[in-house]
C-alpha cells in the first residue's frame, strides 16, 4: 500500500460571496521510500495539497490516508497524534525556536511527544552529523546562516523517524548554492535512510532531485513525470523545463 494516498480530494474556501476551489478532486499517492516533487504556478493548489497531506488542514471532500490512517474519520486530537508520530515538516522560513540551540531544536518533536531525550541522544547527534552541524549543536538560530538553519530543520523533521517528510518550498528562502546543498541532503536522506519525501517547489532545479514530478494546474493534477531512470540532473532539468513550457503553452 502507498504510505500516503488521496482520493477525490477537494478543498474550497469562502471569500465573502465568492467560493475558491483550491483542489478539485485530486487522486494522488506516494510509495514508501519515494521522493516526489509537486510543481505548479501560484494558485494551482500546491501548498493547499501539502497542508492536507500532513493533516494541517481538513478537506472539503474526499480523503487522505496517511500511514494507514484515514484522516477524515479522526477527530482533531487523533489527527494531531497521527501527524506528530508520522510526519516531519520542513518549511521555507525554517520555523526554529530562537531561544533553543540547534540540538534542542532538533529534539523539539521528541519533547512535545513526551519522549525521554536520553534514549534519543545518539540519534540527535547522528542527525546533526548527517546534516554537517555537529560542531554547531550548541548554537542558537541567530548564530547560524540560513542554510544552516534549514539543515537544522531537516534534522528536526527526521528525528522521530517519520513515515514521510513534507517540505514546503525548502529552498525558497536560500541562494542557489545553498539550495543545492539542501536538496542534496534531502536526496541523501531518501537514499541512505529510505526516507519518503514530498516537496512543493516552484524551482525546476529543486525538482530534479525527485523520482517523480507531479504538476498541478487549477486545483488538479495535469501531468506527471517519472525521473528516476534519468541519472543526469542536467537532462532531468531539460525534461522538467520542457514539460513546464508545454503546460504553459
Amino acid at each position: 500500500m502507498p504510505i500516503l494516498e488521496t482520493q477525490a480530494l477537494r478543498k474550497q474556501y469562502n471569500l465573502g460571496e465568492h467560493t475558491v476551489h483550491a483542489l478539485k478532486g485530486v487522486d494522488f499517492f506516494v510509495e514508501k521510500g519515494e521522493f516526489v516533487a509537486i510543481m505548479g504556478p501560484s494558485g494551482s493548489g500546491k501548498s493547499t495539497l501539502l497542508h492536507l497531506l500532513g493533516g494541517l488542514d481538513k478537506s472539503s471532500d474526499g480523503d487522505v490516508t496517511l500511514a494507514g490512517q484515514r484522516l477524515s474519520v479522526l477527530n482533531d486530537d487523533q489527527i494531531t497524534l497521527v501527524r506528530r508520530r508520522n510526519v516531519g515538516f520542513v518549511f521555507q522560513f525554517f520555523n526554529l525556536l530562537p531561544t533553543l540551540t540547534a540540538a534542542e531544536n532538533v529534539a523539539l518533536p521528541l519533547i512535545i511527544d513526551g519522549q525521554n531525550l536520553r534514549k534519543y541522544q545518539s540519534r540527535i547527534e547522528a542527525l546533526l552529523d548527517l546534516v554537517g552541524l555537529s560542531d554547531r549543536a550548541g548554537h542558537k538560530p541567530d548564530q547560524l546562516s540560513g542554510g544552516e538553519q534549514q539543515r537544522v530543520a531537516i534534522a528536526r523533521a527526521l528525528v522521530t523517524e517519520p513515515a514521510i517528510v513534507l517540505a514546503d518550498e525548502p529552498t525558497g528562502n536560500l541562494d542557489s548554492a545553498t539550495g543545492r546543498v539542501i536538496m542534496e541532503l534531502l536526496r541523501r536522506s531518501c537514499d541512505e535512510l529510505g526516507q519518503t519525501t514530498v516537496i512543493v517547489t516552484h524551482d525546476p532545479r529543486a525538482a530534479t532531485y525527485a523520482d517523480r514530478v507531479v504538476f498541478l494546474g487549477d486545483g488538479q493534477i495535469v501531468r506527471q513525470l517519472t525521473c528516476d531512470s534519468v541519472n543526469d540532473l542536467a537532462q532531468r532539468l531539460r525534461i522538467i523545463m520542457a514539460a513546464m513550457e508545454t503546460l504553459q503553452a
